[in-house]
């Protein structure tokens, strides 16, 4: 097996965690998104899920991600590793990117409402900042759509279901 084939199964091993989590995360009625950081090994060194609902506006399956990597790694530079994550990246998210010097980022739906990554701007390779990361968007596109047009649908079937 080449490098290059080697790289893409742990990339797809990756972002299966990271699917993982997200349906966990939809099962306690969270908004499915879930991260993990890989280090240049292809070892996953931190996980998260979104938490928001839980009363933690900072609840972003990115930010438990960085935080777990940071922990395990011992060190808050978690330079030469990949954070692949289920939906593109917020501004806050990014931004916690950019300064952990995480190295790549993958993810898999595009946000236009709310991702910051390329769809409504694209901190995360801002020439004016110190460190930029390497970005692929759309890894398994599909699969994180059909996963978050699925949660709404339900969120709202549930809504209409309750009394006014």
């Amino acid at each position: 097996m080449d490098q290059a084939q080697w790289q893409s199964e742990a990339l797809a091993e990756a972002m299966n965690v990271a699917f993982a989590l997200a349906e966990d995360a939809a099962r306690d009625g969270e908004i499915p998104v879930g991260a993990v950081v890989v280090d240049r090994n292809g070892a996953i060194v931190g996980r998260g899920r979104n938490a928001r609902e839980s009363g933690d506006p900072l609840g972003h399956a990115e930010l438990f991600a960085i935080r777990e990597a940071a922990r395990s790694i011992g060190d808050w530079r978690l330079e030469g590793t990949t954070m692949c994550v289920t939906l593109e990246p917020c501004a806050m998210c990014a931004g916690a990117l950019v300064n952990a010097r995480v190295a790549r980022l993958v993810f898999a739906a595009y946000d236009p409402k709310a991702g910051f990554c390329g769809s409504l701007g694209n901190l995360v390779q801002d020439a004016r900042l110190n460190h930029r990361l390497m970005v692929e968007g759309g890894f398994m596109e599909e699969r994180s759509r059909q996963l978050l047009q699925q949660f709404f649908r339900e969120l709202r079937q549930r809504n209409q279901k309750l009394p006014a």
